[in-house]
């Protein structure tokens, strides 16, 4: 990811970063034209809730993923531990954890029940970030987890990503392959020759197009071999927006950006000839390889009118941190129904640990996730959006039967439903029943105003079907 800040924020510092914010524009949305795609992107929007993973070496430091690598005077970039302030000496260390990585609880199978029992539908892992360390079984570098120098290489779960992919993948799950187009370890993207001095590529490439050139077969290669080897794949996740052709309107990231153009077209046209209909997400990129918009560590104010996902870390920080702090169930409810009601997919992030384990609170949290998408889900897969998607308290959803889903968010001190619901912008048709979600009676109802205003049945208050949030569904 594009770290943003630093691990430990106090959680009031966090709240800001996420509250609802205007997220990134989809202005330069180019729709997606090939048939195949959009057949794909519409399920992609069905979906609704999926899981991401980042994980690599850096977890045994309980780190940042890969930015202490990275030259940059911010918080994220950071360096700790006893050689902070001897780069070179760092650089080694830090690429010294392949010989230690060692993951043998690694258990691919438990994430991926954990994940469908908490009612996700998708998995998006980092197959290789910015650090360039592979947790795929490359053939283009040695900086790998199946290469013989690592730990990890002689055990049978070695080639994490087929292992991941196929765990996932039995479990009903759609696949995506983060891949990071940067690539700090790679001697033709931070040619050693030189020292790196930011994020970018630290060599000249119309001095050494050739390099440049070298650079770009061996990223096209690598994107082959996951589209080619580890079987079905659905998203190609690509991080890294600074890696692109420059124009007048592109980003500008680090002190001296580049024109770093790899040749999308080619790419994309070649693992969508061996991955039909793949959804490519090149994030941060205007043009036509960035099918969705990803909003990072944000929620948009509304509806942003095309293809988007929220991707978020359940905790503070997108990898492993020792004792790190997790979002609190009733907020990660919150958040999916905000991202929802507005059209969104929320990509929720848990960090594994440098064993190959989830930290019990992850599990507790998708348990919980998964109790209250037994009861509403109904409310979530499959909806489209519906102005004005939210009135205070109330998140709106639309069924794909014409139904509305209004979701009553409960207050911090509302452990069952109130007596009753206001809903201002909708009143059920004449003869429509109103009903809650996991409540068997239908609710009386009254018109007011433009809305109209719902009565929760005693039954319903106390032994409330659901926690956090209550779903009143009707045809308007």
């Amino acid at each position: 990811m594009n770290a943003r800040m630093p691990q430990h924020l106090a959680w009031s510092a966090l709240g800001a970063m996420i509250s609802l914010a205007q997220a990134q524009s989809p202005a330069g949305y180019v729709p997606v034209e090939d048939p195949l795609v959009r057949v794909k992107l519409e399920r992609f929007q069905d979906w609704k809730f999926g899981l991401m993973l980042h994980w690599g070496t850096y977890s045994q430091w309980g780190i940042v993923e890969s930015w202490s690598l990275c030259p940059e005077d911010e918080g994220w970039c950071e360096r700790k531990g006893p050689f902070a302030d001897d780069y070179a000496a760092y650089v080694k260390a830090y690429e010294g954890l392949k010989t230690s990585f060692y993951p043998v609880k690694f258990d691919p199978v438990r994430w991926a029940a954990a994940a469908h029992d908490a009612g996700m539908r998708y998995v998006v892992f980092t197959t290789k970030h910015h650090d360039g360390f592979c947790m795929f079984d490359t053939k283009e570098t040695d900086y790998k987890a199946t290469d013989a120098g690592c730990a990890f290489s002689a055990h049978p779960k070695a080639n994490i990503a087929k292992e991941l992919f196929g765990a996932f993948r039995e479990r009903g799950l759609g696949i995506g392959a983060y891949f990071s187009k940067p690539d700090w370890h790679s001697d033709d993207y931070w040619w050693r020759r030189f020292p790196p001095f930011d994020r970018n590529v630290n060599y000249d490439i119309t001095k050494y197009p050739e390099r440049w050139e070298s650079f770009k077969r061996f990223t096209s290669n690598q994107i082959r071999e996951l589209m080619t080897e580890y079987g079905s794949i659905d998203i190609l996740w690509l991080d890294g927006g600074w890696v692109q052709p420059m124009t007048a309107t592109s980003p500008r990231w680090g002190k001296v950006p580049t024109h770093q153009d790899i040749d999308m077209p080619t790419i994309a046209a070649m693992a969508r000839s061996h991955q039909p209909g793949l959804i490519i997400v090149d994030r941060a990129v205007e043009g036509p390889y960035q099918n969705y918009i990803t909003p990072e560590h944000q929620v948009p104010d509304s509806a942003l009118g095309v293809p988007w996902e929220t991707c978020m870390p359940m905790a503070t920080s997108w990898s492993y941190v020792p004792s790190d702090i997790y979002r609190p169930s009733r907020t990660l409810v919150h958040l999916l129904v905000d991202i929802v009601a507005k059209g969104g997919n929320f990509l929720l992030n848990v960090g594994p640990g440098p064993d190959g384990t989830l930290d019990d609170t992850a599990y507790a949290r998708l348990r919980d996730l998964g109790d209250w998408m037994k009861v509403n889900g109904g409310a979530i897969y499959g909806t489209r959006t519906i102005p004005p998607y939210k009135d205070g308290q109330v998140a709106y959803t639309r069924g794909v039967n014409g139904v509305v889903n209004a979701i009553y968010l409960a207050r911090e001190d509302e452990s069952s439903p109130p007596e009753s619901i206001t809903i201002p912008s909708f009143i059920p048709a004449n003869g429509s029943e109103v009903r809650m979600l996991g409540v068997q009676e239908p609710l009386r109802w009254e018109k007011r105003g433009k809305g109209c205003v719902v009565q929760v049945p005693e039954v319903a208050r106390r032994h409330p079907p659901s926690r956090w949030a209550w779903v009143v569904q009707f045809r308007p």
